[in-house]
């Protein structure tokens, strides 16, 4: 496992567009989130200790702010030939197995990742109703006991948004295993 801490982004980017298919079989792009004034797009993955303990916490924080306008959206990028835990199928298993309620999407030739700088898993990316980079960081401030965690950066973010505000620019990285690469 190699840890790895997100690239810093310039604020202000444009979300890159994508077309991928979703676990649920569905096929989405950028446009299918136009009606959420915020949009956070996730690279996350099955096997990673990092997005494993948060898992829980995505999941509520979909629920808690679903109704507000934020939309959440996973992406596995990962090449699963090593990693058969983020294969389509397992993905699948464990968004169903979850009640996910975020749609989840496969990259498998991974250029989304690549057009948006994903680095590792988790890397989250949060988007104003412009569709413009407000926040790139981290969950909070433990990823691993949820219990002892301090400062809530994304809902942060988040509640700065949904208020007509920018996030705070001093923005903490996320951490976590690194994507999966292809060979090639």
């Amino acid at each position: 496992m190699v840890l790895l801490h997100s690239d810093k982004r310039s604020l202000g980017q444009p979300a890159p567009d994508f077309q991928l298919r979703g676990v649920d079989g569905n096929d989405y792009s950028l446009s299918s989130f136009s009606d959420s004034r915020v949009l956070v797009v996730m690279f996350i993955c099955n096997h990673c200790p990092y997005v494993v303990a948060i898992e829980d916490r995505l999941i509520e924080l979909q629920r808690d702010y679903s109704g507000k306008g934020v939309q959440l959206v996973g992406i596995c990028a990962n090449d699963p030939t090593d990693y058969p835990d983020d294969s389509p199928d397992n993905l699948r298993k464990r968004w169903v197995e979850k009640s996910y309620g975020f749609p989840y999407l496969v990259d498998e030739v991974q250029d989304v990742a690549r057009a948006y700088g994903a680095v590792c898993t988790p890397d989250l990316f949060v988007y104003d109703a412009n569709r413009k980079l407000a926040y790139h960081g981290r969950l909070d401030d433990n990823w691993k006991d949820p219990g002892s965690v301090k400062k809530r950066d994304l809902r942060e973010a988040l509640d700065a948004l949904l208020a007509g505000r920018a996030p705070g620019a001093e923005q903490t990285p996320s951490m976590g295993c690194s994507i999966k690469w292809k060979e090639g």
